[in-house]
């Protein structure tokens, strides 16, 4: 796989949290990560078809997601990840794919999304590969999203 296929995610996410959520994220280091799936943590999976064929997973500790749809919707505090926080963050997962799609059709490649898939350790029934091109987007005060590139 090549490290350049990130680069579309990774410019799309930087646009999409700093609309919605205003905050400029950093980047923390790009690398082979062995795909590991914990119980406080949840993912945002978006299929990709077309000349790349795999997924992008957006994985992210529950209070992180928290917090990040506490700002998408005005500062109203969820405390739960319930049908509408759910919602909500694979909203934020699919407008960061959908962005990115855009990206790589201006570069020359041509690709379709799935809807995105909330999912939890406890409703995981997707196969993943066991390694993934994977960067952190470190956001203050918010914390951690990791997207996880799996395409061929």
């Amino acid at each position: 796989m090549k490290a350049e296929i990130i680069n579309p995610f990774i410019e799309s996410a930087r646009i999409v949290i700093e609309q919605v959520i205003q905050i400029s994220p950093s980047t923390g280091s790009l690398g082979i990560k062995d795909i590991e799936f914990n119980k406080d943590h949840i993912w945002i999976q978006v299929g990709m078809t077309g000349q790349l064929t795999g997924n992008i997973v957006f994985g992210l500790q529950e209070d992180v997601a928290l917090r990040i749809v506490s700002a998408m919707m005005g500062g109203f505090v969820l405390t739960e990840m319930d049908e509408m926080g759910q919602s909500a963050i694979s909203e934020l997962g699919n407008m960061i794919s959908g962005n990115a799609s855009t990206i790589l059709y201006n570069q020359g490649v041509i690709v379709d999304i799935t809807p995105p898939k909330f999912i939890m350790l406890e409703n995981l029934t997707s196969s993943f590969p066991r390694k993934a091109l994977s960067i952190p987007l470190l956001m203050d005060g918010i914390g951690e999203l990791d997207i996880q590139v799996m395409i061929s």
